[in-house]
């Protein structure tokens, strides 16, 4: 008898699962625990054809984390890092606002600051000629910049500085002290890092699906109450 209600059991079970499989449904076995903190029992699934899940972002950001360490090993404890604030820079470009800016708006502010920050690493080069982090940097950047237009419905309206332009830049943080033009060098790519955060968290921003969604739920199939 117990044999037979097991038999019994398992094909209502098989066929359950096999109509749930049919309708695209998802099955659901064993109950599970949500992560601490998540309260929605769904996980947030991102289209990878999205800019801020190009594996571009963790590669350039990689890049530019390393630079703390590189910049300690350099002056070792003579200098700390966040010395660095105080060398401003007024030509630095300016990542996307909260609001305010659609999503072509800041694709097009993101792209021409990448520009202008290509531009800047002439003086990082000039005084840091050979750095690894920099040629990195120079690539990633080429590639995000690349990636960026394409997502773009008008990328020619991405504008460039001209070479006059570009020579007044490189003219204003120049500096007759060699201590002075390097900690300028190390704040081009320490404000290069949070310009890149930003803007990945501004384009995560303007992805995001808006509009009604539809969830479905989880069917589960109970033991409870069965002999």
């Amino acid at each position: 008898m117990p044999a037979k209600l097991n038999f019994f059991l398992i094909s209502a079970l098989m066929l359950a699962a096999r109509l749930l499989c049919t309708l695209g449904l998802p099955v659901e076995n064993e109950p599970t625990e949500s992560p601490a903190g998540d309260t929605s029992g769904e996980e947030e699934m991102v289209p990878s054809d999205l800019l801020s899940a190009s594996p571009i972002w963790d590669s350039i950001l990689g890049t530019t984390e390393r630079h703390q360490k590189e910049f300690e090993d350099e002056f070792e404890k003579e200098v700390k890092y966040h010395f660095l604030d105080y060398y401003k820079i007024s030509s630095l470009p300016a990542s996307c606002p909260n609001s305010n800016f659609s999503k072509e708006a800041c694709f097009q502010r993101l792209a021409q600051g990448l520009h202008t920050y290509m531009v800047l690493f002439k003086h990082v080069e000039k005084e840091y000629p050979g750095s690894l982090i920099l040629a990195e940097v120079r690539h990633y950047s080429g590639l995000l910049i690349s990636l960026i237009k394409g997502k773009m419905r008008n990328p020619e309206q991405v504008t460039v500085l001209t070479g006059s332009l570009e020579e007044q830049l490189l003219k204003d943080i120049d500096n007759p002290d060699t201590f002075y033009r390097k900690m300028t060098a190390h704040s081009i790519l320490r404000h290069f890092h949070d310009f890149l955060r930003d803007a990945k968290r501004a384009i995560r921003k303007r992805e995001r699906p808006r509009g009604n969604t539809t969830n479905i739920k989880v069917i589960k199939i109970s033991y409870e109450g069965l002999p």
